[in-house]
């Protein structure tokens, strides 16, 4: 099943200086967070703003470039979540075809505030995830997976005010 979400907020995490973007469900309580590189945080908070530059950053590009070809994003879905890697898929079409592409969550991201398109995020990605309602294992039983697992499960959206859209 997937979930429809709204980005909730972009923060710094504070241990390891990584740009966080928070996702939460448009119905239910449900957040996810996920750590993204500083230039894709750039270009996400951007586009939020709606600020231009005299230049065309490559999400920028990357849109140009569509339009001329007459390709738009549908949406895209947060499709999956291995070795805490998260996996993105974004929903092109044309005039001719449909396609889906591999994309890292963070670009497909950066690329649907853009097009305006919807984000959705599979509810396996959720359930997998640490910030997600699931109950999870923690993996690292040192005392600094265990202060990392404390951290995640009480995050919340309030926890991002600094950067709150």
């Amino acid at each position: 099943m997937l979930h429809k979400v709204n980005i909730a907020g972009l923060a710094m995490d504070p241990a390891s200086n990584t740009p966080i973007i928070l996702l939460k469900t448009e119905e239910g309580d449900k957040t996810l967070p996920i750590w993204i590189g500083l230039l894709e945080a750039t270009s996400i908070a951007s586009a939020l703003q709606d600020i231009q530059f005299d230049r065309p950053m490559t999400h920028d590009l990357f849109k140009n470039l569509t339009q001329v070809l007459n390709v738009h994003i549908n949406r895209i879905d947060i499709c999956d979540l291995k070795e805490n890697t998260f996996y993105a898929e974004i929903h092109f079409a044309s005039e001719e075809q449909s396609f889906t592409m591999d994309a890292r969550p963070s670009d497909a991201i950066a690329l649907a505030l853009r097009f305006h398109a919807p984000i959705f995020v599979d509810e396996r990605v959720i359930e997998k995830s640490q910030g997600g309602k699931a109950t999870g294992e923690v993996l690292d039983d040192s005392e600094e997976g265990k202060k990392w697992a404390k951290y995640l499960e009480k995050l919340s959206p309030e926890d991002f005010g600094k950067y709150k859209v």
